[in-house]
């Protein structure tokens, strides 16, 4: 079965490789003579198509750090797990302090994503400091140091990035990472 599989892969790799050698084959006759390559010039389409590519990653980094917010920071603190004498206490507040710090990641990476649509680049300028407000609150959590403001924070810098991307055509959902997608894996 792996030979079989293995066979495949090197054989579509081979006719990827030939197909791609033979549409390099063109004409070169211009580029011999002038020593110019011809480029194609950016369409509209390829304008959209990165402003769509920009609006899916801002949707797909603000979801992630949502859901990451409210599953291991926001519904255990509103449980008591953070808690002094809570059963439990300490591996939620690792897990707490992993999902600050990986919220804090995923909402650089929607804010940088957001750059690429116009619309969506203004609804979330005003929330990039907030987001960076949030740096350190990863640290907090896993040391137990968090309180009622510290989650409010995270809680409100998700609800605005959440307006904001409604505001611009780009709904975001919860999206809960995987453990291995917070730990960094």
């Amino acid at each position: 079965m792996l030979r079989a599989r293995r066979a495949a892969v090197a054989l579509f790799l081979s006719g990827a490789l030939l197909a791609t050698t033979a549409a390099c084959g063109g004409d070169n006759s211009q580029s011999m003579t002038t020593g110019t390559r011809a480029t194609p010039a950016a369409t509209a389409s390829a304008t959209f198509e990165q402003q769509k590519l920009a609006k899916t990653r801002f949707v797909a980094n603000a979801g992630l750090a949502a859901g990451a917010t409210y599953q291991w920071i926001v519904k255990p603190y509103r449980a008591g797990k953070f808690k002094k004498g809570a059963e439990g206490r300490t591996l939620a507040l690792v897990k707490a302090g992993l999902a600050g710090a990986f919220t804090y990641n995923r909402l650089k990476a929607a804010v940088n994503n957001a750059k690429g649509d116009a619309l969506l680049s203004k609804a979330v300028a005003p929330l990039s400091a907030g987001i960076e407000s949030l740096k350190d609150l990863g640290t907090k959590l896993r040391k137990g140091e968090a309180t009622e403001g510290d989650i409010g924070s995270f809680e409100n810098i998700i609800t605005g990035v959440k307006d904001a991307g409604r505001s611009a055509g780009a709904e975001v959902v919860d999206k809960v990472p995987s453990a291995s997608q917070l730990s960094g894996g």
